[in-house]
């Protein structure tokens, strides 16, 4: 879909749709919202009067011009109050504006920027929450079906009255396309069944990504693999029919001056749990087990498209954890490519067996931070409820505090949770270096101090069992896939420094 920017004045586009907004508790609107309503003659002022709109956050309200503007229906937008506005309001008000007038069979919508005014937002930040909130609403997946749903909506226009601001505002939304365009890719592939998310799904991905941006990609394969030594990457894939992919992709991988960052995503396209095979009730939720590799290809895509000054790589080892003759077994003692050894307690413990050797292939890179991404386990949902923020264990408190505050800005949130070597004693093993499982008590702790053992860099790990499916739709997301990472790991990115 198509959005671009205009100076305009909101009253006079062309759209056949307007969107304007209001604040809880507001009687007289101001601004573009009072510009509407004075050309309207007060009908914005009466539905407040009436108290059938009262601006709540989530609250949309529809209006009929019979002709006294060019547009033929008005939306006003409820933004919430007043002091506990941020941009996450911004994004909420503009997706569940933007769903309005898609059911009303809109095609082309006209709206201000939310929060730039009275709201006392930055312009280019505000900017970029209403067209990423705009964006991410009007994400569907129906690939499958065979008659898709159409939409009428082809065309938004952001519209600003004020010239000055218009630089601003397209600096904003060209970062909120970017980046859009990369949760749209985690959400697809996450979403895909995963007959067709494969690993080799996973791999085209990559090399689609590395064509569009100029990224540098390497898939490494079975043999591969086993020239790098990844055991316990290979053990996971055993039991698998599809062939495993080990997936690389480098920004400015030969530019040592930049600081450099190692995202390290899990890509389990489908975890059966092994031997130690799942319940079958929704099982086939399983296919989103690969939702922390689709945030890191995503990641990588908003990388190459917005050209970000550091060295950034991207790695994401991707297999399916199915039982066959050939599959690892409770018992067996695997090596990992740093030389420790693994006693299997539970071939459902996969993930962090992928993520151990690809944190090992991090470490080649020199880098100033890695992070990870996985849906490790059923206690992180336990522990932080569900769709409610991600696990955190950091090495470095420099480190958690950034990813802490670009949680905060994107309302992707992560919780600190303590790195105790409590948790390293329960997986301690009699005949290998440790164990791949601690059992069920403690067992984001303990999973954590696994994954921490193949690090010798300032390292995070954030655990999205609990955040990268959704059951029920959200303003500015879909049910099913969140792409969640994407836009907390853009923004960690974007604001990085390190410290001295």
């Amino acid at each position: 879909m198509e959005i671009n920017v205009k100076q305009d004045s909101i009253q006079a586009c062309d759209a056949d749709t307007i969107i304007v907004n209001l604040f809880e508790g507001v009687t007289t609107p101001g601004g573009a919202t009072g510009a509407v309503d004075a050309a309207l003659d007060g009908a914005i002022s009466e539905l407040i009067a009436s108290g059938d709109f009262r601006g709540k956050g989530g609250e949309v309200a529809v209006l009929y011009p019979r002709g006294a503007i060019r547009a033929r229906r008005v939306l006003v937008a409820g933004l919430g109050r007043s002091d506990k506005f941020d941009l996450e309001q911004v994004r909420r008000a503009a997706g569940e504006a933007i769903k309005k007038a898609r059911a009303l069979n809109a095609q082309h919508v006209a709206t201000i920027v939310h929060g730039a005014g009275i709201g006392r937002l930055p312009v280019a930040l505000a900017a970029q929450a209403t067209a990423e909130g705009t964006l991410l609403a009007l994400y569907r997946y129906d690939a499958q079906k065979q008659d898709k749903e159409e939409s009428w909506l082809k065309t938004v226009t952001i519209v600003e009255y004020d010239g000055q601001r218009l630089e601003a505002i397209r600096e904003g939304v060209r970062y909120a396309e970017a980046i859009v365009a990369g949760v749209t890719l985690a959400r697809d592939l996450v979403n895909e069944p995963p007959n067709i998310a494969t690993p080799t799904r996973l791999a085209e991905a990559a090399r689609s990504i590395a064509e569009e941006t100029g990224l540098k990609v390497t898939v490494g394969d079975r043999e591969w693999a086993q020239q790098h030594n990844m055991g316990a990457f290979l053990a996971v894939a055993k039991g698998a029919g599809e062939p495993p992919q080990f997936i690389i992709l480098e920004h400015n991988v030969e530019r040592e001056d930049l600081d450099t960052i190692v995202l390290v995503g899990k890509g389990i396209t489908f975890d059966t749990g092994g031997i130690s095979i799942k319940p079958g009730e929704n099982m086939g939720e399983m296919k989103s087990d690969m939702a922390g590799a689709a945030a890191v290809l995503g990641t990588m895509r908003v990388v190459g498209l917005l050209d970000l000054p550091l060295r950034v790589i991207g790695i994401a080892p991707a297999t399916e954890n199915m039982p066959d003759a050939h599959a690892y077994r409770p018992a067996d003692v695997i090596r990992a490519s740093n030389g420790k050894s693994i006693e299997i307690i539970s071939t459902d413990a996969e993930g962090r067996m992928v993520l151990a050797d690809g944190l090992v292939y991090a470490g080649r890179y020199r880098p100033h931070a890695v992070v990870d991404l996985a849906t490790l386990t059923g206690s992180a949902i336990i522990a932080l409820g569900q769709n409610v923020a991600a696990g955190l264990f950091s090495t470095h408190e420099w480190l958690r505090d950034q990813l802490v505050s670009a949680g905060a800005n994107t309302h992707e949130r992560v919780w600190p949770l303590p790195l105790w070597d409590d948790y390293a004693d329960e997986i301690k093993s009699e005949v290998a270096d440790m164990k791949n499982s601690g059992g069920r008590f403690g067992g984001v702790g303990t999973s954590a101090m696994f994954l921490k053992a193949f690090t010798d860099y300032p390292w995070s790990h954030l655990d999205i069992a609990g955040v990268a499916l959704s059951k029920k739709e959200r303003a500015y997301s879909a049910s099913g896939a969140t792409g969640f990472g994407v836009r907390l790991l853009v923004e960690f990115l974007r604001n990085w420094h390190r410290a001295e």
